[in-house]
């Protein structure tokens, strides 16, 4: 018996009226209810979204930016969303509303824009407290656990939209405040250099200051020493002054009776000149009568002529003293004179001689006596003019001794208000000399200044230069780059064309397992009659998994058929996903069958464990290196994650390197079933109690 015998006579079997056809065919598109409807509901249902209500709740009232601009975010946002049509969404009126609608499922979720939503987004840009703006999602998992990570996805999405265009606005502020610190710089630049020249000019006249300060520094020093001075003569001019004063008030003292002296001596020079002008007629009358008195007497007695002649003389000058006309001492030289003219006693010629000479000496003492008589007119005419005079020098006295007290007062005032110019011309002094160490100073500190000013212009040029000044090209490049400094470049080896296209991978090799075990419901793992034959072991395995092997390829080109035709999976190496498809049927349906002839009824179950192993291990939903580490050991045995990676790389266009070695395990675990069912053959060709009783049938 050969194995195509074998297979041919099961096939023969199951087809050999209408419900055993009817049978096949129905478990030939087991995997087509499982996979490619599984597929067709789920193919797109990103696309359907926009049939789920959501409720929309605009509370935003909108915010003035720093530059004056007007920002509606809020209302910007909900337009965005309602252009979109991403979801059907619905207008509501309040957040009360909203919430309700979502608890009992008229909405799917809620999103709520709050009052504040477009004051937060410009708080940034005014460096005040800034606050996030905030989007309120109100979802509920009990109208779909997945909706919420959609939701969450969306949300995402609009936050980095309003962000970025949020960003974008005030990264474009912000460079335009740099454009503006760059312009302004500069004009501080120039306003630094304009100081530095200046600050130069002043250096310059506190240069002239300086010298300016030195000179009056000396200035004031002779000032104060031509003071001192000052203060020395007005103090000896105010002692002189008070000496002239004390002399003058003396002489005024003195004088005080000089005009009634004057007056009296006046009186007495004019008695004086009478007196001697009445003594001048007498000893000119007695002159005369002296020559004829002395010849009359000559005879008597000379001597006693001559001594009478003398007591005369000697009364006369006695009068002439007393008058006043003579001094003692004239009078003394007169009456010397007389006496040294001797009169001979006895001879008349001679005494005649001597009366004559006598005469004529008394002739010349009466000129003598004349002359006395008119200066003594002429000293009481004097004294007269000076009797006049004297009131009048007596009041200039006493005008020079009152001027002479004011002068002194005068004098001591002026030694008083020189002392204080002194010591005002030394405080200017102190005060000049604080003056020039000041101007110094000044000049030090504009020296100082000009050359920090010099350095501010010089660093407010480099400083300029160093912050940008972006054109409004530049400035719309860099904000948007600040706004969203990471871009994402996605380079995609391989990438499906839509949701259905990224489970079509594990939903066509789970389904085409599901379908070959629902085959051995209905199919012989072994034949009985071919166990009762003498066909080596192999031949009967082999023949009785032939039959499982074309139904279970039949399932796979249907399921490959409807999938990529009328689903459009459109696969990138359709040929070769046929082939894997292929080759997974080959590979399952070995398994499957050689577990169930191996343990009759429970390899179901194996299978069935087999087949729940695989679906948490294959990793396809989630990749398999996140779920527990028991099961990396499971994904690493079975091949069910070794097709699913296969196929995805043939579907979406992925490396081709993985396919060989694939196909190779593929081969192996065929070869596998094969021997299972082999020993399984054997095994069965012994028949016990238990193969004509078993303990359990399923």
């Amino acid at each position: 018996m050969t194995v195509l015998r074998l297979a041919r006579s099961e096939l023969k079997r199951m087809t050999g009226g209408l419900l055993p056809k009817l049978t096949i065919l129905a478990l030939a598109l087991v995997p087509l209810l499982y996979g490619a409807v599984y597929l067709y509901a789920n193919w797109d249902p990103y696309g359907k979204l926009n049939q789920i209500d959501a409720a929309l709740v605009v509370q935003d009232s909108g915010a003035t930016a720093a530059d004056g601009t007007r920002l509606e975010a809020g209302r910007k946002v909900a337009e965005s969303l309602v252009d979109g049509h991403v979801f059907n969404w619905k207008t509501v009126a309040s957040t009360e509303e909203a919430d309700q609608g979502v608890s009992n499922g008229t909405y799917a979720f809620a999103l709520k824009i709050p009052q504040d939503f477009s004051a937060n987004l410009v708080s940034p840009g005014s460096f005040d407290a800034a606050n996030q703006a905030m989007l309120n999602v109100t979802t509920n998992d009990a109208n779909n656990y997945l909706l919420s990570t959609i939701v969450d996805k969306l949300t995402t999405a609009v936050h980095t939209t309003v962000a970025k265009e949020v960003g974008e606005e005030t990264a474009n502020q912000l460079l335009t405040g740099f454009g503006t610190i760059h312009t302004q710089m500069l004009k501080a630049s120039d306003g630094a250099g304009q100081l530095a020249d200046g600050v130069a000019r002043l250096h310059e006249g506190t240069v002239t200051l300086h010298q300016g300060t030195g000179e009056l520094k000396t200035g004031a020093t002779e000032l104060y020493n031509g003071e001192l001075k000052l203060r020395d003569g007005a103090a000896s001019l105010s002692a002189g002054a008070g000496q002239l004063s004390s002399g003058l008030t003396q002489l005024k003292d003195k004088t005080a009776a000089l005009p009634a002296n004057a007056q009296q001596l006046a009186d007495g020079a004019a008695q004086v000149a009478a007196g001697n002008a009445a003594l001048n007629t007498a000893f000119n009358n007695t002159v005369q009568a002296i020559p004829g008195q002395l010849a009359a007497a000559q005879q008597a007695a000379q001597q006693a002529a001559a001594q009478a002649q003398q007591s005369r003389v000697v009364a006369s000058t006695g009068r002439l003293v007393a008058a006043g006309v003579l001094t003692q001492e004239q009078a003394d030289k007169v009456v010397a004179d007389v006496d040294a003219t001797p009169v001979p006693p006895t001879a008349s010629a001679a005494a005649s001689s001597a009366a004559a000479a006598s005469g004529a000496k008394l002739q010349a003492a009466a000129a003598q006596v004349q002359k006395l008589s008119d200066g003594s007119a002429a000293v009481s005419a004097g004294a007269s003019q000076l009797a006049g005079a004297a009131p009048a020098l007596s009041d200039a006295v006493a005008k020079a001794s009152a001027g002479a007290d004011q002068l002194a007062g005068g004098s001591a005032a002026l030694a008083a208000g020189q002392q204080n110019a002194v010591d005002g011309a030394g405080r200017l002094v102190q005060g000049a000399q604080k003056l020039d160490d000041g101007a110094a100073q000044l000049e030090s500190g504009a020296a100082t200044a000009s050359d920090g000013a010099g350095t501010l212009a010089a660093e407010l040029a480099k400083g300029a230069g160093k912050v940008p000044n972006p054109d409004d090209a530049q400035k719309n490049s860099l904000s948007k780059v600040m706004a969203d400094p990471v871009a994402v470049s996605n380079v995609s080896q391989a990438k499906a064309g839509s949701y259905g296209a990224g489970l079509a991978p594990f939903f066509l090799t789970l389904a085409l397992w599901i379908g070959i075990f629902m085959l051995v419901q209905a199919m012989r793992p072994v034949t009985q009659r071919a166990l009762a034959s003498n066909a080596p072991a192999w031949k009967i395995a082999a023949g009785g998994w032939l039959p499982f092997l074309a139904v279970s390829a039949v399932q796979a080109s249907l399921l490959t058929l409807v999938v990529d035709v009328g689903l459009g999976l459109d696969p990138a190496h359709p040929v070769l996903m046929w082939f894997l498809m292929l080759a997974a049927a080959m590979a399952f349906s070995a398994i499957i069958q050689g577990v169930v002839a191996l343990l009759g009824s429970p390899g179901k179950l194996v299978v069935l464990i087999l087949l729940v192993l695989q679906l948490v291990s294959s990793g396809g939903t989630f990749p398999w290196q996140t779920t527990p580490e028991p099961l990396h050991v499971v994904h690493q045995i079975l091949p069910m994650g070794y097709v699913v990676s296969g196929m995805r790389h043939l579907i979406y266009g992925a490396d081709l390197a993985l396919i060989l070695p694939t196909m190779l395990g593929l081969v192996g675990y065929t070869l596998l079933g094969l021997a299972m069912s082999t020993v399984a053959v054997r095994k069965n060709k012994y028949w016990t109690l238990k193969t004509l009783k078993p303990e359990i049938a399923v």
